[in-house]
């Protein structure tokens, strides 16, 4: 919907700021886009930008490192920052608006408020990290709060992030649309992500092997395997030939639910985790008509 921007990217930190300069945005009857990120900016956060911006009038875009998220052997203090690549790649993309929230801003002190999104967010990455989603759930219904865009673009490659914030924002009766981006890849077919940064050059070679994997069990659904067992077998199998690739889990889930299926005969995520050296990976596919 954007044509040509007819203004610099503007950036703000409180939130008294940001609904001022959201306000302007909506001049005219503007709608507004929201790509909420922990910053770290590469070409998958940037496609969710480009969508933004053939969606809605204006685009916001927040950095905001959520210490909520991160469980206590994780990696909050070394997660990467380089804000001014940041700043500089957001703003040659197109965003209208940078809001980069400080933790004060977003947990006033005597907070005590904590969102949750039952059932969907105790397995798979919630099961591997105990409280994650409880971060997740809170902060952007924060940043949700303080923004109240008209759309929120969310990346596939997060796929679970992405199913429970949709049922949130169903369930909270919040007026937000929300939209998902497909997973941004590299040229050898790995999922763009912030913590590829942390591997070194031979487990970067090695951390291909999660979309092989996946790529396998695509090509077996093609050819009318249903088996969740032998899908699952099948990604296995392909990692075998990855020594430094460690599995957290494989799993194949209802789409909805996320709870494992034995047989597909719906929409199902085919979703899969592993450590390569110091960084926790994951990747995913659906398959499937969505309902």
């Amino acid at each position: 919907m954007a044509a040509a921007r007819d203004r610099s990217m503007a950036r703000v930190t409180h939130v008294a700021g940001l609904r001022g300069a959201v306000a302007r945005l909506r001049e005219r009857g503007r709608t507004v886009a929201f790509v909420p990120t922990m910053g770290a900016i590469h070409d998958g956060h940037l496609s969710l930008v480009k969508h933004a911006r053939r969606s809605a009038d204006r685009v916001v875009a927040s950095i905001f490192v959520n210490p909520l998220q991160f469980g206590p052997a994780e990696d909050f203090t070394r997660y990467p920052r380089p804000i001014r690549r940041d700043r500089a790649l957001f703003e040659a993309a197109g965003v209208d608006l940078l809001w980069e929230p400080r933790v004060a801003d977003i947990y006033p002190e005597g907070d005590c408020t904590r969102v949750r999104v039952s059932g969907l967010t105790e397995v798979l990455e919630g099961a591997a990290r105990p409280g994650h989603f409880d971060g997740v759930t809170t902060v952007v219904m924060r940043l949700l709060g303080a923004v109240q865009p008209d759309l929120l673009w969310l990346g596939q490659k997060d796929a679970q992030q992405a199913i429970v914030l949709e049922r949130m924002c169903s369930d909270l009766l919040s007026p937000v649309s929300v939209r998902r981006g497909a997973t941004v890849r590299e040229s050898d077919g790995l999922a763009m992500s912030s913590r590829n940064a942390y591997l070194s050059a031979a487990e970067r070679q090695q951390a291909v092997a999660l979309s092989q994997g996946l790529a396998s069990a695509r090509a077996l659904l093609g050819a009318g395997e249903r088996s969740a067992a032998r899908l699952a077998a099948a990604i296995r199998r392909e990692w075998a030939g990855y020594p430094l690739v460690n599995e957290d889990y494989v799993a194949v889930v209802d789409a909805a639910t996320l709870q494992p299926v034995r047989q597909v005969r719906s929409r199902v995520l085919v979703a899969v985790a592993a450590r390569v050296g110091p960084a926790r990976l994951i990747d995913n596919f659906e398959w499937g008509t969505r309902k």
